[in-house]
């Protein structure tokens, strides 16, 4: 007898050793998700700060061409007391005072010395780069202004389905886990203060009287009704065509089994669902049974039986 009870409570080990795997596995693809969403969201930070850094740079460059022009135009001022940019003659011109000026630029451009014949050319061609670097600022701007706008729809758009989802499943989370605790309730929380995109989800419960604050405070066969609970609440708001479901109620009691055979006819019309099980009840309410058997050595064989 002691080593028929030993046998059972390691085939419940192995079953619950084989769930934890499951939600491991679920819990990493999860994780692996989100840190892919973390890394574009990373990825559009990079360009963005790219995006700041080139535009800051066109700044200083534009600005250090700036100073060059102003210095060369006070230079021409200096050197010659000429405005370039505004130096037209007057009507009420003095002749005598104009001619002792020009007689005086003369003698100052004898002067000069040797002129740069390259400098209108040398002129339009930072004027030309100068012209470049302004357009590739501005279409930087754009850019940038095009790339944060995007972002701003892309998540107003993910906060408004999240949250419609995230209601809709909560409501059928309300009504599907009174069904599994008939004296008990259950809600879905949701971090107000946070982002609803990075806000956690807390799963609140009251069974048999008890209001608990964790999900470690309930038992095992307590903890796999809520989860089948939250998995029925999302089918409900997404069906799904297929479902397995391996070794889900081992934790689960006579009474447990026939309210979660119970809900899975439920979902039969929608929903085509395949339960690795090793419970005799679980099995009596199978439309379809297969078992794995091996009449001979290394050779496996289906054997199916249908209730139907």
């Amino acid at each position: 007898e002691r080593l028929k009870q030993r046998n059972i409570l390691w085939e419940e080990r192995d079953a619950l050793d084989k769930k934890r795997e499951n939600l491991e596995i679920s819990y990493n693809e999860l994780r692996d998700k989100r840190r892919e969403l973390e890394n574009e969201i990373r990825e559009f930070r990079r360009k963005h700060d790219t995006s700041l850094e080139k535009s800051k740079n066109l700044e200083v460059r534009i600005n250090e061409f700036s100073y060059k022009t102003e210095n060369i135009r006070n230079y021409i001022n200096e050197e010659y007391n000429v405005d370039v940019d505004a130096h037209i003659p007057n009507e009420h011109l003095d002749e005598n005072e104009t001619e002792q000026e020009i007689q005086s630029l003369k003698s100052r451009i004898k002067h000069l010395g040797a002129v740069n014949p390259l400098a209108v050319s040398e002129y339009e061609k930072e004027n030309e780069r100068l012209t470049f670097l302004t357009g590739q600022r501005d279409d930087l701007e754009q850019a940038e202004a095009s790339l944060m706008e995007t972002i701003d729809k892309i998540n107003t758009t993910a906060r408004e389905k999240f949250l419609t989802t995230f209601n809709a499943i909560k409501e059928h989370f309300e009504k599907v886990f009174v069904s599994f605790f008939p004296n008990g309730s259950g809600t879905l929380r949701l971090d107000d203060s946070k982002d609803p995109l990075e806000a956690d989800i807390d799963i609140e419960v009251t069974a048999k009287g008890r209001n608990l604050q964790t999900l470690s405070l309930l038992s095992g066969g307590e903890k796999t009704l809520t989860a089948i609970s939250l998995l029925f609440s999302i089918y409900l708001v997404k069906p799904s065509p297929f479902c397995i479901l391996d070794e889900v109620d081992a934790p689960l009691d006579d009474v447990n089994i026939k309210r979660f055979t119970e809900a899975l006819k439920q979902f039969t019309d929608t929903t085509q669902f395949l339960v690795v099980t090793h419970n005799k009840r679980t099995m009596e309410a199978a439309k379809n049974m297969y078992g794995v058997t091996m009449e001979e050595e290394g050779v496996s064989k289906i054997v199916s039986v249908s209730f139907q």
